[in-house]
């Protein structure tokens, strides 16, 4: 929780001075500790505006995936990582004109759907683009499942 009146570089010129920190390593700590918008917040943030109408896709991905077991949310302010227990096996991207499906597995082959991940995000190794909910079909699923399955 912020204390009013007490700045980030406060506490970590205190966690240098008492506990021999590195400024590098205060900071980490003092980002980690600050508050931060709750899970479904973030989540309506990245589906506000003009990606509101991916919602229903993202629901449907986590909804079907959740048949094969738990899957957590990790949102950031950009995208949603889909974790299993702690690991993650895909995260999700919204834009006004796409879902962007990247999908965490090691070794497989790309094929013009399921693409390389490149330098689109270094987590996932492939990403599979959606332009309209009918590509949310069996085979994104069969790729997010192996994911699951191998994490």
């Amino acid at each position: 929780m912020a204390v009013p009146g007490v700045s980030a570089t406060q506490i970590t010129d205190w966690l240098k001075d008492d506990y021999g920190l590195g400024k590098g390593h205060g900071a980490a700590i003092v980002a980690t500790l600050r508050e931060r918008p709750a899970s479904d917040e973030r989540i309506a943030k990245i589906f506000s505006g003009a990606k509101a109408r991916w919602r229903p896709t993202y629901e449907r991905i986590i909804s079907e995936l959740e048949e094969a077991g738990a899957v957590g949310l990790a949102p950031t302010d950009t995208y949603i990582s889909l974790l299993k227990g702690t690991k993650k096996f895909a995260i999700v991207a919204a834009t006004a004109d796409r879902l962007d499906v990247g999908i965490k597995l090691i070794g497989a082959e790309t094929t013009a759907r399921f693409e390389s991940s490149g330098s689109w995000n270094s987590m996932v190794t492939h990403r599979v683009r959606i332009a309209e909910a009918a590509n949310v079909d069996a085979e994104l699923f069969t790729w997010l499942r192996r994911a699951y399955v191998s994490r």
